[in-house]
């Protein structure tokens, strides 16, 4: 097996740490937002989303939950991120603020969640900062990087994942690997594929997760989607015929050693 590159070992270290920190931040979010949906509905309703920066430090910013409807002005406005416009809409949540019973025992918990979020937060911030720092000694990720949709994060993914492309013996290979290349499990009058054991999960995460972006900026790409939808393909279906023509296209990028190339519609 070819070694991989010291750059992509460092890179799929880092990305795949990134990724757990990840995970982690989202479970506690949807625990985080549950949590106070039950205790204190007003509180939520301050923020579309309790993952806000500036509404986790409000909510961790005491020690007792119920804490939070009597903060002064001057503490209020002390808080980072807290302006003028969110500190009017502290105050209308202050008006009408009430809290259930179990706020003695489960407002602890949120505050611990909100304080755990901020700090994954900064973990995943200083991961996403080394791997900025090692992506151009990475010709791979930097390749990688030319594709429209394919941001710092995904091609440091992939680049890691992959490693050096003496791995695989041709596109095919490497399109199996990165879960574009469904084998057909069809039978009678049922028609179907199924995911083969080769695919990197890790790999076909992200590679799904640039396609969406990917499609949305490239019109050849865009086209094909469309194309398929009409013909009655699901959306997961669709992205996988955009990946696997993509894979043709990275295939040669990656032997050829040149980035991709936008051409006229």
């Amino acid at each position: 097996m070819a070694p991989f590159p010291e750059e992509s070992r460092r890179l799929k270290r880092l990305c795949r740490r990134r990724r757990e920190l990840v995970e982690e931040k989202g479970r506690i979010s949807s625990r985080l937002q549950q949590d106070l949906r039950s205790v204190c509905p007003e509180l939520l309703s301050i923020t579309g989303s309790a993952c806000n920066l500036w509404f986790l430090r409000f909510l961790s910013c005491r020690k007792d939950l119920r804490q939070l409807a009597r903060l002064k002005e001057a503490s209020l406005l002390k808080i980072p991120g807290v302006g003028k416009k969110y500190a009017q809409r502290i105050r209308s949540f202050k008006k009408q603020a009430s809290f259930s019973e179990e706020v003695s025992y489960v407002g602890p918990m949120i505050i611990t969640d909100a304080r755990r979020i901020l700090e994954l937060m900064g973990q995943i911030a200083q991961l996403e900062k080394q791997i900025g720092q090692i992506l151009p000694s990475s010709s791979l990720a930097s390749l990688l990087l030319s594709v429209p949709g394919f941001g710092e994060v995904t091609a440091a993914e992939l680049a890691g994942e992959i490693g050096t492309l003496e791995r695989f013996s041709s596109e095919a290979s490497l399109a199996l690997y990165l879960g574009v290349c469904p084998l057909d499990r069809s039978s009678g009058r049922q028609a179907g594929s199924r995911v083969p054991r080769q695919v990197n999960g890790r790999a076909r995460q992200a590679l799904a997760n640039a396609l969406i972006h990917h499609v949305r900026l490239t019109p050849q790409s865009q086209a094909l989607y469309g194309k398929k939808r009409r013909e009655g393909k699901s959306h997961n279906q669709a992205l996988r015929v955009v990946g696997r023509h993509l894979c043709r296209v990275i295939w040669c990028m990656l032997k050829e050693e040149r980035p991709y190339e936008k051409r006229p519609v």
